[in-house]
């Protein structure tokens, strides 16, 4: 006869303080959707009465339950109704995975989240998760950081969140945002317009994340005075980026000649960031991706940062994690003479 364990469940009781009946009822939701969703996700029971909860679950994760509750419940100060997608937010895999490597191990780096916050003049940013942390402080400690993964990861917004910081301590004199303008066969000169207008679609996504940082007019005023410059790769032949932060972004459609000439214009007093999702590339079938070959030229080399992001570091709707899971699934089990 063979036993296995079963854990043990515990059922932790706990009062949300103040006892205010409009911010209890946004912490539950619309007929207790909030607490259903955290339910479901973390395989939990959860009871309500009044201010009164009760957890059931293994005694670690009951832990981390209540300090997800009492989490969310500050967030309804003021008033404040909190959203589903809010809720959703704090239930990430990588979140869930820093909140009970903090109750295991209360000295675990990753249980301070103070340590790496993004301070910026509108808003300050807290990397979620084991992966966004390990991000954030290398771009602080290397001056070359490579941050891989699928889309929604925050690597782009992250980078963008730390050269505001940088650009706001005086720690640099400029912020520089560069993009790759060949995509899906689409070629920079066949594009109309001046030559911000051609690269503007492809660099929203920087644009829109500086915008919520510093405001439109902050923003605006910055790029007239060269303090942030947005250019094409191609522009950065022959030049040397000094006491700047620049961050190369869709790093994946580069060519290997252009990824060896942009990592070469570093100069002193700079931090790049390079971003990029190694599955999604856009380069014609022969050419090889210039991000593909610097991990494998540049790993191990002192001064230069790798961060691998997965599915579970996904801050978008849930449906883009499980996504991102059926891609991989299937590209790992396709066979090859279709790849």
């Amino acid at each position: 006869m063979t036993t296995t364990d079963t854990p043990e469940i515990t059922a932790l009781q706990f009062d949300l303080n103040p006892d205010n009946p409009h911010r209890l009822a946004s912490l539950c939701g619309l007929g207790n959707e909030n607490l259903r969703l955290i339910e479901e996700r973390l395989d939990v029971r959860i009871l309500s009465r009044g201010n009164h909860f009760e957890v059931k679950a293994e005694a670690d994760l009951a832990q981390v339950v209540k300090k997800l509750l009492t989490d969310l419940y500050q967030q309804t100060k003021g008033g404040k109704d909190l959203s589903p997608d809010t809720v959703h937010l704090h239930l990430q895999d990588a979140e869930i995975e820093t909140r009970v490597s903090a109750e295991i191990s209360p000295s675990n780096p990753w249980s301070n989240p103070r340590l790496n916050e993004i301070r910026t003049p509108k808003m300050v940013v807290k990397p979620k998760g084991p992966n966004q942390t390990a991000y954030v402080d290398a771009v602080q400690r290397n001056d070359i950081n490579f941050g891989l993964g699928p889309a929604g990861t925050g690597k782009t917004f992250l980078a963008v969140a730390c050269a505001v910081n940088a650009l706001m301590r005086d720690d640099v004199k400029r912020i520089l945002l560069v993009r790759p303008a060949v995509e899906a066969g689409e070629k920079l000169g066949f594009l109309p317009g001046d030559l911000a207008q051609k690269v503007d679609p492809y660099l929203r996504p920087l644009y829109d994340a500086l915008y919520e940082m510093l405001g439109f007019e902050k923003v605006d005023r910055l790029i007239e005075r060269n303090i942030i410059e947005v250019a094409p790769l191609a522009y950065m032949r022959g030049r040397t980026l000094s006491h700047s932060f620049i961050i190369l972004d869709e790093s994946q459609n580069t060519t290997r000649e252009q990824m060896k000439m942009f990592l070469t214009r570093i100069g002193f007093g700079s931090t790049a960031v390079i971003t990029g999702d190694p599955t999604q590339v856009d380069l014609p079938r022969n050419q090889k991706s210039g991000l593909a070959h610097a991990v494998e030229v540049l790993e191990g080399v002192p001064g230069i940062s790798f961060v691998r992001f997965a599915s579970k570091d996904v801050v978008r709707h849930p449906v883009v994690q499980r996504i991102v899971d059926a891609y991989e699934a299937w590209d790992a089990n396709e066979p090859k003479e279709h790849q």
